[in-house]
């Protein structure tokens, strides 16, 4: 681990490592030592620039949520510490929502949900980010479905002028992490069935998927078998049928004691013109940043992970209809 603190072993420790130091054990202001100071940060929700916005927003995430804790499932990993490493950081948070903050006033509810981000690191320091949060599961579980929370968000930003905009490719920032990830077979492998599905080629679920797969989707829900798979799928890419899916970055990595397994970043672009998942067309343009990890196993796929924001997505859709 050249250039990167040596009480960490490995990547891996070092991704779970700096998240529990950071989050759980409060060392925010360890935020200035691992995090760049012109870090770019997208979201589904906003792009934002350098570590001081970050130390900001964590602290009003924390603020809102104290107990949060960030249960790393899994690193996928690629890269080397001279050139620089990327990680797609699968997370299982818990937390109660005890104070006020984007969420409304406080509940006391629990929740769970999973976020996914990709991190480019470099002299220990991580300087390019993706990050995808499973916001539907947090508002579903907070009382309110998607559509109704992403209304009041709105408001409480100041309405539909000056509210905060989504994320969309034109407000991207060219960041120091310009590879691909790596040419793993069983990356290539994933991002050739996930394709498939998004050209609507739905036998390939039956083809590439173990039976007894289990897969965790937006919303916090947990599928099984090709049903609940092809169900997911299905609705997304019914409510944008001609909307152009891209893959952007493709991990494939076999470690021992763990099944191969992949991380792909990737986006739906282009209009609301179909009935499914969003409700009926409206025609806006949407801008969908998702990640998906896979495991695989002797008879296929036997677990899959997809984080998207339906929040974003809504969002996009009420500010073009303008019905707030």
């Amino acid at each position: 681990m050249k250039g990167f603190d040596t009480k960490f072993s490995d990547f891996t420790d070092y991704i779970l490592g700096i998240t529990k130091e950071i989050w759980e054990d409060r060392g925010i202001s360890t935020l200035d030592n691992y995090y760049a100071e012109d870090i770019i940060v997208r979201s589904p929700t906003s792009i934002v620039v350098g570590n001081k916005s970050v130390i900001g927003a964590t602290m009003a995430t924390l603020a809102e949520f104290p107990d949060r804790r960030l249960l790393g499932e899994d690193v996928i990993w690629s890269g080397n510490p001279e050139k620089g490493m990327l990680s797609s950081h699968r997370i299982l948070s818990t937390a109660t929502h005890s104070g006020n903050g984007i969420y409304g006033e406080a509940t006391g509810k629990k929740v769970i949900y999973r976020v996914i981000a990709d991190c480019h690191a470099i002299s220990n320091k991580i300087n390019d980010e993706w990050l995808v949060r499973d916001q539907g599961a947090i508002v579903r579980q907070l009382g309110k479905s998607p559509e109704e929370y992403t209304r009041s968000l709105i408001l409480a930003e100041g309405g539909p002028e000056k509210c905060l905009k989504p994320f969309s490719p034109e407000d991207d920032i060219k960041g120091p992490y310009k590879e691909m990830g790596n040419s793993d077979e069983w990356g290539v492998k994933y991002a050739a069935v996930l394709s498939d599905i998004m050209k609507s080629d739905f036998i390939s679920i039956r083809k590439n998927y173990d039976r007894a797969l289990v897969a965790e989707m937006p919303g916090g829900r947990t599928c099984y078998s090709y049903d609940g798979i092809d169900e997911f799928w299905m609705g997304l890419r019914s409510s944008f049928p001609d909307a152009k899916f891209e893959v952007h970055h493709t991990i494939g990595l076999d470690e021992k004691m763990l099944s191969p397994r992949s991380a792909i970043r990737w986006s739906l672009s282009g209009k609301h013109d179909g009935m499914g998942a969003f409700g009926k067309p409206t025609g806006a343009d949407v801008y969908i940043m998702g990640i998906s990890h896979a495991e695989f196993g002797p008879r296929g796929i036997r677990r899959e992970f997809t984080v998207l924001d339906e929040v974003a997505i809504w969002k996009q859709i009420l500010l073009h209809k303008g019905e707030i």
